[in-house]
């Protein structure tokens, strides 16, 4: 039965005009602190969030949903599936992209249809109020969406959809009008699989259910700004925007439906990128290829970093010549990462490269031209990973 409370909006209606506008899922929990939020502080406390100081800025916000809509009562929480499984495996001079990030951006996707929804819920009820909400706003949005119903907490600490997978993105309508709850999912289905910390290339996934950015890929090629140090520089593992790896490895996404939206669709170009072509590309021009799509995050200097150090960690001899005009680019943490690369070829005309730039104006660049020369950036004659 529908709550006799609030201006009489039928749960069931809503969600059923949400998997109208295109959602594959949908459900509804009331307006609570999220159970999972002493584990956020935690994980904050124990530093693992990395670089990522807003996530501490905002640790009282996502302590209950009123801080993003004051009345909120109630909490719609929807999932859509984006892109499809990968049908082929990069080149030499090739890098990947996690799959949300090959279309355009989900943000505004979602946005636009949840805040069509609340168009229609206003239209039937106009003393209703919400808020569209989408990941940039102060919400454990995967703890409501467990709480809707929408699936569990996986190892790897994505939700998991029993019919969908975690190949989806989540967005939410919070409401000041008291709606029906769906159950919440009590069940882990993960089992005793281990499949996604196993798989980990870096050990990222330090114990179930529990992700330490520090050591993470994504982490390192999207939020983290300036120069990825040495450390880390050959740990990307191929992936120039992301990873998907312990979602990929995941038995619940073997079956999985693909995408419907359009607008999520892998454009080819961000499928498997040329990063030789990335290095190459005019500066202007490029921001234009990644502008309204999740890769703009980064910004051109995060995406040429980020393949500066995956084609230097590979040493692949064609990408050699475009590492070397990187050393003249604009940016100090592209040439101080081009240093690093050319530094990993064992050949003169890498040498020749990194004596002819020890005069760089900038101190940074400078002292990774002089790692290069003296090999201290890691072996330039281990097998390529």
């Amino acid at each position: 039965m529908e709550p006799s409370q609030g201006p009489g909006l039928s749960s069931t209606e809503l969600k059923t005009q949400a998997l109208k506008l295109g959602f594959d899922a949908a459900g509804i929990t009331r307006a609570t602190t999220p159970p999972g939020y002493p584990h956020f502080l935690d994980w904050l406390k124990a530093g693992c969030a990395a670089g990522m100081g807003y996530l501490e800025r905002q640790a009282e916000p996502r302590s209950h949903p009123q801080f993003i809509h004051a009345p909120v009562k109630s909490v719609l929480v929807v999932a859509m599936v984006y892109g499809q499984p990968d049908q082929a495996q990069p080149g030499p001079t090739q890098g990947q992209v996690a799959r949300y990030a090959r279309g355009l951006d989900y943000h505004h996707i979602l946005w636009d249809k949840l805040d069509t929804l609340l168009a229609w819920v206003q239209e039937q009820h106009p003393e209703v109020t919400g808020r569209s909400v989408v990941d940039t706003a102060p919400l454990l949005e995967r703890d409501f969406a467990r709480l809707a119903g929408l699936g569990w907490m996986a190892k790897n600490t994505m939700l998991i959809h029993p019919r969908l997978g975690s190949f989806t993105v989540l967005g939410a309508l919070l409401l000041d009008c008291e709606l029906e709850s769906d159950p919440p999912f009590s069940f882990d289905r993960c089992g005793t699989c281990t499949r996604c910390l196993d798989a980990c290339p870096t050990s990222a996934l330090t114990a179930p259910g529990l992700l330490d950015a520090r050591k993470c890929i994504s982490y390192w090629t999207i939020e983290h700004r300036g120069l990825i140090p040495d450390e880390w520089a050959d740990q990307l593992h191929g992936w120039v925007f992301g990873c998907d790896i312990c979602q990929d490895v995941c038995p619940w996404n073997r079956k999985a439906p693909s995408g419907r939206e359009p607008g999520l669709d892998a454009r080819p170009e961000h499928t498997l990128p040329d990063l030789i072509a990335w290095l190459a590309a005019d500066p202007e021009l490029l921001r234009q290829q990644i502008r309204g799509t999740p890769l703009q995050r980064s910004k051109r200097v995060g995406l040429v970093r980020n393949a500066t150090l995956i084609l230097g960690t590979r040493r692949e001899e064609a990408a050699l010549p475009a590492l070397i005009r990187l050393l003249d680019d604009a940016e100090p943490v592209l040439r101080a990462s081009a240093a690093w690369a050319v530094g990993r070829y064992d050949s003169p005309t890498a040498k020749e490269a990194m004596l002819a730039h020890r005069g760089d104006p900038d101190p940074a660049v400078r002292e990774a031209v002089e790692r290069a020369i003296l090999g201290s950036n890691g072996p330039n004659t281990s097998q390529p990973t």
